[in-house]
């Protein structure tokens, strides 16, 4: 391989790396949960179902350091912390609703699918 040419697993760690982040089962469930405006942490560990404390904080703090996410802190006492979307993580709102959009079309059809393929397993394991 040339040295100026860049093999498509080494081009393809970045892209990875920022879907891991942004796929995951919790910042998807951070990022649907912020869609409609300013939230509070007390907000988002209610509506995420299922996460910790622990991991809530994790989370958003990756999905702020990734420029998904702006943390705003409100001097008052207690203090009142809200986190926003950015204009990057609202294009990646519409990007998760055309796939939820896209599963719920055809998942009726995957389900089939398992459903013949899991079949034709047990038949060929006889």
């Amino acid at each position: 391989m040339a040295a100026d040419t860049v093999s498509p697993i080494t081009e393809a760690c970045p892209i990875v790396e920022v879907l891991d982040h942004v796929a995951g089962k919790w910042a998807i469930g951070i990022l649907v949960a912020a869609a409609h405006g300013p939230v509070r942490f007390t907000e988002l560990e209610r509506e995420v179902e299922g996460i910790s404390r622990r991991m809530l904080t994790l989370t958003l703090r990756k999905l702020e350091r990734d420029g998904l996410l702006v943390r705003t802190v409100y001097p008052t006492v207690p203090p009142r912390v809200e986190y926003t979307l950015t204009d990057m993580a609202r294009e990646l709102h519409q990007t998760l609703v055309g796939l939820t959009s896209w599963a719920e079309k055809y998942r009726g059809a995957i389900a089939a699918a398992r459903h013949t393929y899991d079949a034709q397993q047990a038949a060929a394991a006889v």
